[in-house]
């Protein structure tokens, strides 16, 4: 059992970061947190919990919780590695976008953990289910995403173990900041065989990489998470590395290579074009992807 003054500090410091209010004198009792759609109570320590984003199952497994249920659009293998490390096996609840509320109703879950986008149209769906918890999860910036975190912790009852585990996070990253002195800009973006999308400095990938310390070709442009990009505009940004990621085996960019101005990309003519995890840089997003990222950019930068 905490001490008055331990449990006072605690409450204090959720208020100003979070408003989360415990409603109950005891750690295991009823707590309120305040979500996307309102506040939601959760009394004690939830165990079958179903997530319906990656992100959210990154901050479940950084507090060594393990989903029941994920909507994992069918493949589990988009979970990322560290993750997968640390979860137990879980069931699949279909696709991120519609997860099966039959299939999620099955595992009587005392936890749903939606995205505020994708969701919130079938909040009242979920909420007959089990208590729902909506937060920001696609198009979140990598400061929301670290919010989020401390919130599930509240609701799942490891308020004190989600601090620590944030606060060693923030140390890492502000180690792996210290080892870049490149000016090089970086600049992400997915690509398929559709198009290709720059992620800008209001994306999560961007997030990351500023909190890094490193630039963006595009700094100016945070209104959009997510650019859709012609060969023209990026021939424009020109950025020193391009780092790709890949839902496809062909994309535009192998398109565009056939074009000869494709060889005036200052990441062409250095060979610094790389392609990169997907999962990792933009459908994980979370402490362990980020941390994931910050090594990927240690072994491209770091020579």
């Amino acid at each position: 059992m905490f001490s008055k003054g331990l449990k006072f500090n605690l409450v204090a410091a959720a208020y100003i970061s979070l408003c989360v209010v415990f409603a109950s004198a005891s750690f295991a009792g009823a707590r309120t947190v305040k979500d996307e759609l309102g506040t939601l109570t959760i009394e004690g320590t939830p165990t079958r919990v179903v997530a319906l984003e990656y992100s959210f199952v990154d901050a479940l497994a950084s507090v060594g919780v393990s989903p029941v249920g994920i909507a994992d659009d069918k493949k589990s293998e988009r979970v990322i590695p560290a993750v997968r490390k640390i979860i137990n096996e879980w069931q699949s609840v279909g696709m991120r976008s519609q997860p099966s509320l039959e299939a999620i109703a099955q595992l009587k879950p005392d936890l749903i953990i939606a995205d505020a986008e994708r969701h919130s149209a079938v909040y009242e769906d979920l909420k007959a289910i089990a208590p729902t918890l909506i937060l920001k999860s696609r198009g979140e910036t990598y400061l929301e995403n670290l919010e989020a975190a401390q919130i599930i912790g509240v609701a799942l009852n490891k308020e004190a173990q989600m601090k620590v585990r944030i606060a060693q996070h923030k140390s890492k990253m502000a180690t792996y900041k210290a080892l870049f002195s490149s000016k090089d800009s970086i600049q992400f973006a997915v690509v398929t065989d559709k198009g290709m999308w720059m992620h800008g400095p209001a994306s999560y990938a961007g997030g990351v990489i500023s909190t890094l310390g490193l630039a963006s070709p595009i700094p100016g442009q945070t209104e959009k998470a997510y650019i859709p990009t012609s060969f023209e505009q990026l021939l424009k940004v020109n950025p020193d590395w391009l780092l790709l990621g890949p839902y496809k085996d062909h994309t535009v960019v192998d398109d565009w290579k056939t074009n000869p101005l494709y060889d005036m990309l200052k990441a062409a003519k250095t060979e610094q074009t790389v392609y990169v995890s997907p999962e990792l840089w933009s459908l994980n997003r979370g402490m362990m992807a980020a941390e994931g990222i910050a090594q990927n950019l240690e072994q491209l930068l770091i020579k």
